[in-house]
């Protein structure tokens, strides 16, 4: 299988490798038919009234477009807001590494999956914590 020079770049120097302690949002994902498993870890900083992933991370377990995907789509994400960082596609990731052979498209997927999950993750937590609105009085 011939991988793109920028393929074997992020896979033999992947970016934004391993875990973040205390991570905002965590995202995982795997595909059991390739056995390739994917972790996503965001730090999410509130800037200007905008919600930045100031850091992320992965976590990978697959082939060389496994973890050159995780790679790439970290790098696309670090420094945009949460809906900026949502609408990466697999498209932008496989355009990023110079392209992915059709076999390998899926890794592409699976990397934006994770990254959304961890989105979902955060946005969750970040539902739980924030209090109720207060209830207006009806006035008589």
């Amino acid at each position: 299988m011939q991988y793109s020079k920028s393929v074997m770049k992020h896979f033999m120097r992947p970016k934004n490798q391993g875990k973040i302690k205390n991570p905002d949002g965590i995202g995982t994902v795997g595909n059991p038919t390739c056995g390739d498993i994917m972790t996503v870890y965001i730090k999410v900083k509130n800037t200007k009234g905008q919600n930045i992933i100031s850091d992320v991370k992965f976590e990978t377990l697959g082939c060389a477009a496994a973890i050159a995907t995780s790679s790439m789509v970290t790098q696309m994400a670090k420094g945009k807001n949460l809906d900026e960082a949502a609408r990466i596609t697999r498209n932008d990731v496989a355009e990023g590494l110079e392209g992915l052979p059709p076999a390998k498209m899926h890794c592409s997927n699976l990397a934006t999956d994770a990254l959304g999950r961890a989105i979902e993750d955060y946005r969750s937590k970040a539902e739980k914590k924030s209090p109720e609105p207060a209830k207006r009085k009806k006035k008589k």
